[in-house]
């Protein structure tokens, strides 16, 4: 077991017992870095960022009925709209690497914040599908660039902490998943039933998380950002041929295909079982709040061990058994369903840390980042609107449902292989 709170590192990453005698000295020797209060203020916007990177997706879960009523949506539309959030990753997650290397990562996921909250606010105010569309492609433009570069930004300005400031932003991205699913139906209910209002509202928390990043937009041309001109430079990596990369891909994909799928549909497969709308968006929370305290608790603990695959095994047991409950009695243990596949969501954190880990530089992590958050993205596209069409013409939920158990086994099999003790430098 490996404590990587006290292993001495150098800015990108965890010095070898056998790295070269000038690195070492290099890595010994005092070095000024950024000041206590940008610290501090990359930490508030990393917090403040991770809360927005879900909402917008699950509170439209927690509307979805309403949203397919007003838009006049059919299944299969309504699939392709859970479809959009992975699309979007995909595409605009590969332009995250270069954004970031022109503007700085910084200004990127201010950038990102924006976009979020002129989608969210746009959203609403569009009266066809198409405008629904494109509205939530642009908040998704935002979340999916932040979402590359949230392990970038935690490598570059916090390498001795890897384990513990990912498992901070990753319990607040469980945080806001949870909150918007839990009070969207209530919200809306209070703002008179409308879904536009219930939707629109999330606006006013991804502006919130504009502005820690402004100080450091304005500061990028001085030194507060670590340059990577002073970082040890890395050879040149060719992410395609390394092993452990395709693996980390394949696990973020299908783990992506069953969140979601969750986020999207799991609502609805309570409603048909008898359960009312609002305990269905409470249910759909307790699954996302699962991911609070294990978002923070799973990354320290995979960062201290040499290979992370019984923490994959663990959490797709979980997920087996949550998919098994939703199959034969959905609305009798529906609490519990919750509870199981809410643990087993919690691969995506586990997923972010093996990106900093399976990588020895702030440029492999940026390369793997965007590697396998982009191909993991572009893998779970056709999952939630698969369950979507299944579940149209198959008139129930027993097909789809048995699709997401039979995805969950190559899931567990993707990630032991992305979990061994090793790095696409080591592959290259």
């Amino acid at each position: 077991m490996r404590d990587e709170e006290t292993t001495p590192q150098t800015a990108t990453g965890t010095l070898s017992p056998g790295a070269p005698a000038a690195t070492r000295a290099d890595a010994a020797a005092p070095r000024s870095g950024p000041a206590p209060w940008t610290l501090r203020l990359v930490a508030i916007g990393l917090v403040l960022t991770a809360l927005n990177l879900r909402p917008a997706i699950t509170s439209l879960g927690a509307l979805l009925e309403e949203v397919r009523d007003g838009l006049h949506m059919s299944g299969s539309v309504a699939g392709v709209l859970t479809s959009v959030p992975p699309l979007c990753f995909a595409v605009f997650g590969v332009m995250a690497p270069r954004l970031a290397r022109r503007f700085g990562p910084g200004a990127v996921v201010c950038a990102g914040m924006v976009a979020i909250t002129a989608g969210l606010v746009i959203r609403p105010l569009v009266g066809g599908t198409a405008g629904f569309l494109a509205a939530s492609a642009l908040a998704l433009m935002g979340i999916a660039v932040s979402n590359v570069l949230m392990p970038v930004i935690v490598k570059r300005w916090f390498p001795d902490r890897v384990g513990s400031m990912t498992g901070l932003y990753s319990m607040a991205l469980a945080l806001g998943t949870s909150l918007a699913a839990a009070v969207t139906v209530p919200l809306t209910d209070a703002m008179g039933g409308s879904w536009e209002a219930g939707l629109g509202i999330w606006a006013v928390l991804a502006a919130a998380a504009i502005l820690p990043w402004l100080p450091l937009v304005r500061s990028r041309a001085t030194a507060h950002e670590p340059s990577a001109a002073a970082q040890p430079q890395a050879p040149e990596i060719r992410i395609t041929r390394s092993r452990t990369a395709w693996a980390l891909a394949c696990f973020f994909g299908l783990q992506a295909t069953a969140a979601y799928i969750t986020m999207g549909w799991m609502p609805q497969i309570f409603r048909d079982a008898g359960v009312s709308a609002g305990t269905a968006g409470v249910l759909l929370a307790v699954t996302m709040a699962m991911g609070v305290p294990l978002a923070f608790v799973i990354p320290r603990v995979a960062a201290r061990m040499r290979t992370q695959g019984p923490i994959v095994v663990f959490l797709g047991a979980c997920g087996l058994t949550g998919y098994a409950g939703l199959y034969l009695a959905p609305s009798g243990g529906a609490w519990a369903w919750a509870l199981l596949l809410g643990i087993s969501n919690c691969a995506f954190p586990l997923a972010l840390t093996m990106i900093g880990m399976r990588a020895r530089s702030g440029a492999g992590v940026v390369r793997l980042s965007a590697f396998a958050q982009s191909t993991g993205y572009l893998i779970s596209i056709p999952g939630p609107l698969l369950v979507g069409v299944l579940y149209q013409h198959s008139g129930g939920w027993g097909v789809p449902i048995a699709l997401m158990a039979a995805l969950m086994v190559p899931q567990m099999a993707m990630g032991v292989l992305a979990g061994r003790d090793r790095t696409i430098e080591d592959e290259s």
